[in-house]
Parts: structure tokens; C-alpha cells; sequence
């Protein structure tokens, strides 16, 4: 059937299956705007900034799986969502970003609010497309949604001219097929009796689980998998989540800020399993002393990734179900709990001498965390956060449960990434689980305008903003790498977090102890149908643990 241009493109984004586009209007994008106010299915959130509109995307992907879709006008509106898409290439997050553009007759020629968003994007998607012919508009979209989501995940930009909006095409429905999952050739299937026997030979095997684990959706798999070898395993930042804190092989966070345990283990094992993990530098440290003496398994979606970082390693790249059920066909595991009962009771050891006391009688970060932890247990909470210390505290002191709820910047370290995230998400989850953020007051002053778009739709997010009144990890490297020379990290001139909140009609209140941190928060948790800021004021201190520059691992620094 013939359709204008802009009507196309929004059936094939309800043949994706796509419910909620995130937006900010302009003069190149407007004839996508005017299609939407006939639209029934899809709901389009106008955001307070074209940034936040690609981290509510983001977000949007992470909590459903499902692609996010934001749009932008061209020049400024475009160039706004950059560090959006940038967040969730270095994450491998799949969204869709749908940019206008002057029409094809002034391409080139300098026209108001023109720019070459295509160069500008390249680095940061995983593919683009500028479209110039009416024609492919309805194959240039399907394509966009086709390599977001299939094999490593990420972010697809679409350019379309404006004049492209109005001309006729043709749409035919196409329902979405899936791809069938192809059989292992036999130098694979060597390769994964080969990585059998090596975790079977390992007497101090650990497994990684990243960011990839939870994008495959292989929790499941996984969980059996360490369980058939008795295998401990620590999440990287990304990876947190995948599986449930509360599982007794689970050690928790590894890496820069990881717990004791988490990082003592990798770096004492003889045998790393890497399943859907990078090894960022923020998990290695120094990589010729975190290789040194053990082995390397590396299970990922992405070939590129096997022998990137790490070389030498025993690489299976593919679907990671697939892989881990072949890993798990082993019928010779035998009594593992027997074989590896050293490296248990010396794991064990680690946890007992580095357990967390939370028994303080002041308000800090580690304790909110933690009673958040203990109030939303069992219970249907996902939990988002900006960068910084908070971020660290958080992933250390917060038991996620489940995958798809914990959302956080990884690779690239968005401040700003946090409240926009949330509200994405809390868009996708409903009335069915609720967003608790975790920000800085650094980072809220960067993205905070958008407590005007989670009020204005009474989404129910519970924000609290971490009020140290500085930027806590720069002041904290500045400790570290800098003899405490700070500058630039404190906020000298007073803010009124909750006043600010408020002038948005959101509900706040200031906490300064215990007491007061835990009522707030109850009265929080019982508010199911609003929005409701916490500010905790807190002194300046450092996250704990913390590797040492340069070190293993698991050598730390001792802050006095």
C-alpha cells in the first residue's frame, strides 16, 4: 500500500514491535511529530533535552531487551544525542536513533542546522545510514532494527532528509522471522572439548560474567553451568545481575572497586572463564600481572573480542547458550565439591575476613545501600545509577536479583546517564516494577532537568541523590594519584537538592541520619503511584576497596 514516507517508517516501527519513542521535536524531524498525532500504539515522550532522549532509550533496551528508539531533528538536535549513542556503543545496548536532516537539495551546501551526522556517529554506532531515496526507506529502517539486535548488540543511527517524509511509498507488512541458530562446525566442537578438559584439570577455576551475559539472556545457562563445575563467579560491572547475588558461588563485584574476595579469587586462580566479558581495563588493572600464572577461557557473541585484550586464550565465540550448553554435555565432571574443596574453604576464608560491617552510627552511602537492599528484597525493584562513587557503593552494597534491572554506564562513564535511564526504564516496566536511582550531586546537576518529564508523567522513580557536596571520584583520584593537590571537585556554593525537586511537584526530603534516611525511605517505598527524591547528605569519605594503580588485583589501597 502507498503511504507517505513518515507514515512508513512508523509502521515498521510497530512491526518491530516498538511502543515508545523518546524525542525532542525540531523543523527537519516535524513530519514524523505530525504522523504521531493520529497514532494509537506508540506513545512519544518529548524529553527536556535530545541527550536524555538517547539515554532514556538506553534504558528502555536495558530493562526490556527490546530496542530503544529515540529521535532528533538535524544539527543541534542530532548532535545532542551523541553521547547517548556513545553510552550505549560502549555498552552494546541496542537503539535505534531516527535523525531529520535539511532536504536532499541542500545537502552540502551549509543549510540552517545542517551537520554531517553520519561522520560525526560513525566511531559510536554500530552502523549508520543516511537515506537518499524514498525508496529504501522502509528496507533502511528494517535493517537498522536487524543489526541493532542481532549478534553483538548496539546502536544504529538512521539520517533522513526531510523532504524524503512526504514523498509516497510503498509498505507491505513483513512479520519479523526469527534467525534459526546455526550447528557448531567440528573445529568448534574440538575447541569446546578442549575448554572442558581444561576447567576439569583447573584446580583453582573462576568464572567472569559480563555485560554480553545479560544481553544474551543466558542466566539460566549460566547458572547451571558453574553449578555442574562448582565454579565461583564474580560479575564485572556490566555483568551484575546475571546472577542473583544471593547465589552462594556468587562473590560479587570484581574489579577496580570489587570486593576483596571478588578480585583475591581471580587473581589466585589458575583458570578464568570469561562468559559475555571484555576484560576492561577497569576489571585487569595491570594485565601483564592479572595474566600472569593462569589460563583463559573467553566466551563471547563478538569474535573481534577473543585475544583483544587478553591474548592466547581458548576463544568460543558465538551464541552463548549454544556454547554453554556443549560446556555442560561433559559427562566426566565428576564430585567437584570434593576436588576443589581447597579453593572453596580458601574463598571462604576471603569472605569471612573481608566481610562488610555495616554497624556505623552515622549515615553513609555503603549502610543506605545496604537497608535498600533488606527493604526490596524479594520484591519487584530494578535499580539505575549515574557515575561516580555512588555508582561503586552501589554495585558494591545493593543485591540485584535478576537480570534487566540493574542499569548503569559502563564503558563509557556517563555522568548523566542515571535519572534519564530510570525514566526509560520506568517506562517500559509500568505499574509492574519500579525504578530506584542512585545519582551524585554532580551528576544530577547535569541531567536533573528531566525531573520535569518523570513529574509530568508521575512516573513513580525513587531518586536518590548522593549529596557529598563534590565530585567524590575525581576528589578520590586526586587523593590518590595527586598528594590530595584538589581542585575543581568541591561544591563551595551551597544547592537546595530538595527545593529543586519540589519546583518540579515532586516530593523530597533532606536526610542527615539513620533514623531519618530509614523513614524517608519507607515512606518512599509506600508511595507507589509517585515520584519522590531523597537527598542524603553525607561527609566526604572514599570508596572502599580500591585496586591499586599498576598492581594485581587484588592489592589495594589503604585510605587513612
Amino acid at each position: 500500500m502507498m503511504m507517505s514516507g513518515a507514515k512508513a517508517i512508523i509502521e515498521c516501527l510497530k512491526e518491530q514491535g516498538v511502543d515508545t519513542i523518546f524525542g525532542y521535536p525540531g523543523g527537519m524531524i516535524l513530519p514524523m511529530y505530525d504522523v504521531l498525532v493520529d497514532e494509537k500504539d506508540i506513545r512519544q515522550i518529548l524529553v527536556t533535552h535530545e541527550q536524555n532522549a538517547a539515554h532514556a532509550a538506553d534504558g528502555y533496551a536495558r530493562a526490556s531487551g527490546k530496542v530503544g528508539v529515540c529521535m532528533a531533528t538535524s544539527g543541534p538536535g542530532a548532535t545532542n544525542l551523541v553521547t547517548g549513542i556513545a553510552t550505549a556503543f560502549m555498552d552494546s545496548i541496542p537503539v535505534v536513533a531516527i535523525t531529520g536532516q535539511v532536504e536532499t537539495k541542500l545537502l552540502g551546501k551549509d543549510a540552517f542546522q545542517e551537520t554531517d551526522i553520519l561522520d560525526i556517529t560513525m566511531p559510536v554506532t554500530k552502523h549508520n545510514f543516511k537515506v537518499k531515496d524514498a525508496r529504501k526507506l522502509v528496507e533502511t529502517i528494517r535493517q537498522a532494527f536487524d543489526i541493532a539486535m542481532n549478534g553483538r548488540r548496539g546502536p544504529v543511527l538512521v539520517d533522513i532528509p526531510r523532504d524524503l517524509f512526504f514523498v509516497d511509498v510503498d509498505y507491505t507488512p513483513q512479520p519479523i522471522k526469527e534467525k534459526p541458530v546455526g550447528k557448531p562446525d567440528p573445529d568448534f566442537l574440538i575447541c569446546a572439548a578442549e575448554a572442558v578438559e581444561e576447567i576439569l584439570k583447573a584446580k583453582r577455576p573462576a568464572a567472569i560474567v559480563g555485560g554480553g551475559a545479560v544481553s544474551a539472556g543466558a542466566s539460566k545457562e549460566i547458572i547451571a553451568f558453574i553449578e555442574k563445575y562448582n565454579l565461583p563467579v564474580v560479575n564485572t560491572l556490566m555483568g551484575i545481575g546475571a546472577i542473583p547475588r544471593s547465589h552462594p558461588q556468587n562473590l560479587g563485584f570484581a574489579g577496580l572497586h570489587g570486593t576483596k574476595a571478588a578480585n583475591h579469587a581471580i587473581a589466585e586462580s589458575d583458570l578464568v572463564i570469561a562468559v559475555g566479558s571484555r576484560f576492561g581495563d577497569r576489571q585487569t588493572g595491570n594485565l601483564s600481572k592479572y595474566t600472569q600464572a593462569k589460563k583463559f577461557i573467553h566466551i563471547d557473541i563478538d569474535p573481534a573480542e577473543i585475544d583483544k585484550n587478553i591474548a592466547g586464550s581458548l576463544g568460543l565465540a558465538g551464541d552463548m547458550k549454544v556454547i554453554l550448553n556443549l560446556l555442560m554435555k561433559s559427562p566426566n565432571a565428576g564430585n567437584r565439591e570434593q576436588v576443589l574443596s581447597d579453593w572453596w574453604k580458601q574463598i571462604e576464608g576471603w569472605q569471612e575476613t573481608y566481610e562488610y560491617d555495616y554497624q556505623v552510627n552515622r549515615l553513609t552511602v555503603p549502610w543506605a545501600m545496604n537497608q535498600i537492599a533488606k527493604k526490596t528484597a524479594g520484591k519487584a525493584y530494578a535499580y539505575a545509577t549515574d557515575v561516580g562513587q555512588h555508582q561503586m557503593w552501589a554495585a558494591l552494597h545493593l543485591h540485584v536479583e535478576e537480570p534487566r534491572t540493574w542499569l548503569t554506564s559502563g564503558g563509557l562513564g556517563t555522568m548523566g546517564f542515571g535519572l534519564p535511564a530510570a525514566m526509560g526504564a520506568q517506562m517500559y516496566y509500568g505499574k509492574n516494577r519500579r525504578v530506584i536511582c542512585v545519582t551524585g550531586d554532580g551528576g544530577i546537576k547535569m541531567t536533573g532537568n528531566e525531573y520535569y518529564t518523570i513529574a509530568r508523567l508521575k512516573l513513580p522513580v525513587i531518586s536518590l541523590i548522593v549529596n557529598n557536596t563534590s565530585l567524590g571520584m575525581i576528589r578520590q583520584l586526586q587523593k590518590v594519584m595527586f598528594n590530595e593537590r584538589y581542585i575543581a571537585c568541591e561544591f563551595d556554593y551551597s544547592m537546595d537538592y530538595v527545593k529543586y525537586a519540589e519546583s518540579f511537584g515532586i516530593k523530597a526530603v533532606a536526610v542527615n541520619t539513620q533514623e531519618e534516611f530509614a523513614h524517608a525511605l519507607q515512606k518512599a517505598l509506600d508511595d507507589t503511584e509517585n515520584p519522590r527524591v531523597i537527598v542524603l547528605n553525607v561527609w566526604r569519605s572514599f570508596v572502599e576497596p580500591m585496586a591499586k594503580g599498576g598492581a594485581r588485583i587484588n592489592e589495594f589501597v589503604e585510605f587513612k
